[in-house]
């Protein structure tokens, strides 16, 4: 049975497209049934709107606090009745009420190779350490930040010369193959946590 998937996004969108094109061309077998964002202003809804996925728009500027904003996020994930939710971009954390409501039903990815630099700024952060490889991570969502099992890792060189900036263009090329790759593995019913371990069937 297809299964539906609803995005998270806040900005561009660059791997709500990558997704959506996977999903068109028949690579991933699902629907996408929504783009929740936000954000008014991202760039997203306008690669959404052309893709024929409908948009919800939670305005964070508009609600009074966090709580607020999250309750209202939470009762429009409940309405797209999604088997997964992806989060591409989507530049605010889930609360745990939000984490509990679907469990083992939230994928994000990460432009670091986890457990190393978590948070803001993941390739600024690898330059700075000096390291000589980078990456990025698809991982189930707990309620700790970037810390959930691990389903995909593809790695990139950091070269000499390179900076946050020439460093993140690198890995998001991997982040366009590995997104897809790991939707389409849940979407097939082939990951089984063990742990802090994804098995892939």
């Amino acid at each position: 049975m297809t299964k539906r998937v609803a995005v998270l996004a806040s900005g561009r969108g660059s791997n709500f497209q990558a997704v959506v094109e996977a999903i068109a061309e028949g690579r991933i077998p699902a629907t996408c049934v929504a783009l929740i964002t936000d954000n008014p202003n991202a760039f997203a809804i306008e690669r959404a709107q052309r893709a024929g996925v409908p948009v919800t728009v939670v305005d964070y500027a508009a609600f009074p606090s966090r709580e607020d904003y999250e309750h209202e996020l939470l009762a429009a994930m409940e309405q797209q009745r999604a088997d997964l939710f992806v989060l591409a971009g989507y530049m605010r954390i889930l609360g745990p009420a939000i984490i509990r409501a679907f469990p083992e039903k939230i994928l994000n990815i990460h432009p670091a190779l986890l457990p190393g630099f978590t948070g803001l700024h993941a390739q600024r952060q690898a330059v700075a350490y000096g390291v000589k490889v980078a990456g990025c991570t698809v991982h189930f969502v707990d309620e700790n930040l970037d810390c959930g099992p691990i389903i995909l890792q593809k790695c990139v060189p950091v070269l000499r010369d390179d900076d946050e900036d020439s460093l993140a263009e690198r890995i998001l090329v991997e982040e366009h193959k590995c997104y897809p790759e790991a939707i389409r593995l849940f979407c097939e019913n082939r990951l089984e946590i063990h742990g802090r371990t994804v098995r892939i069937r």
